[in-house]
């Protein structure tokens, strides 16, 4: 099973992206979805994340301007990025972990928010 995401790109400071994150077929037992990043010479670092129950936690930089949703039928995630500023220019990874504790990781899609 691959993970697809896509929705980064270019965009203003202020702008908004979001980002989706599809599995190649159904996963089962999914426990948590989320979403990390890594900027150039830093260490990836966890944006959001979602459980199957609906729980959701954020780090501090992004509450109240990144969303994060997914259905774990669908074995999808997304990230609603809003209020974008230049430091979260990053590769944004989305991740799903199962029950079973096997990871998934997508390829990463490029967010640059520059002017």
């Amino acid at each position: 099973v691959q993970l697809q995401a896509s929705g980064g790109g270019l965009v203003q400071p202020g702008g908004s992206l979001r980002l989706s994150c599809a599995a190649s077929a159904s996963i089962r037992a999914i426990n948590v979805m989320g979403w990390y990043r890594q900027a150039p010479g830093k260490q990836r670092e966890s944006v959001a994340v979602i459980t199957s129950d609906g729980v959701t936690n954020y780090a501090d930089s992004v509450k109240g301007r990144f969303t994060i949703s997914g259905d774990s039928a669908e074995s999808t995630v997304y990230l609603q990025m809003n209020s974008l500023k230049s430091e979260d220019t990053a590769m944004y990874y989305c991740k799903i972990l199962t029950r079973l504790f096997v990871e998934y990781w997508g390829q990463g899609t490029l967010v640059t928010v520059s002017s």
